[in-house]
């Protein structure tokens, strides 16, 4: 029986890598995993509920890989260092394409949007763990609100997935941009404190304390 659940979750994700969601019926999940499709019922209610549970079963999976790569970055470059890498794997193995597709998806049914979110939250979590601890000591720690940089990192990397696919100059561009951005936290950072207290009292000021 797990095995069956396992072949189906991973011939759903394998649907929407290679057929995209519009085309994710019980019988391509099914033909995907060499199963008959009256098990997806069986196991999991509907189609909905199955692409649901594969998602959390995939990113499940891929966080796991990176996890102690994430925890091993020290700085914002070597963070975006290795979401440059992240993404570049991910999309070579259809994977970001599959939380794109979910995304699309979410837009028409609802019932597909909480397992999206859990989905990204996952990944939204380790790079916020990363944030925080990168961050701390920062001139700029006070200001930023790490949990929606968080979440506004990785939602960049699923744009950047769906704008690739039009411009991939464009979006090798905004690498770079944020990249330069790292570089810029960092040179702050070596400036002594004479510099970050003046950066910090600035900051105030723009942000009216």
């Amino acid at each position: 029986m797990g095995d069956t659940r396992t072949r189906l979750l991973e011939g759903a994700l394998e649907t929407l890598r290679t057929q995209g969601i519009a085309k994710a019926s019980a019988r391509a999940i099914a033909a995907a995993a060499g199963v008959n499709q009256a098990l997806v019922f069986y196991h999991f209610g509907s189609v909905d509920e199955l692409l649901a549970a594969a998602l959390r079963y995939g990113s499940e999976q891929r966080v796991a890989v990176y996890r102690e790569r994430f925890a091993s970055v020290t700085s914002l470059k070597e963070l975006l260092d290795l979401g440059r890498s992240l993404h570049a794997d991910e999309r070579a193995a259809g994977n970001l394409a599959v939380l794109a597709q979910m995304l699309a998806g979410s837009q028409a049914d609802e019932r597909l949007a909480p397992a999206t979110a859990g989905g990204l939250a996952l990944w939204v979590a380790e790079v916020e763990d990363v944030l925080r601890r990168v961050l701390a000591g920062s001139p700029l720690a006070e200001f930023v609100d790490v949990a929606g940089l968080a979440r506004a990192t990785a939602a960049a990397f699923v744009g950047l997935e769906l704008y690739e696919g039009v411009d991939k100059a464009g979006a090798e561009q905004a690498f770079d941009s944020l990249e330069q951005l790292a570089g810029l936290v960092t040179v702050l950072e070596d400036m002594g404190p004479i510099v970050r207290r003046t950066v910090r009292s600035r900051l105030r000021k723009a942000n009216g304390d």
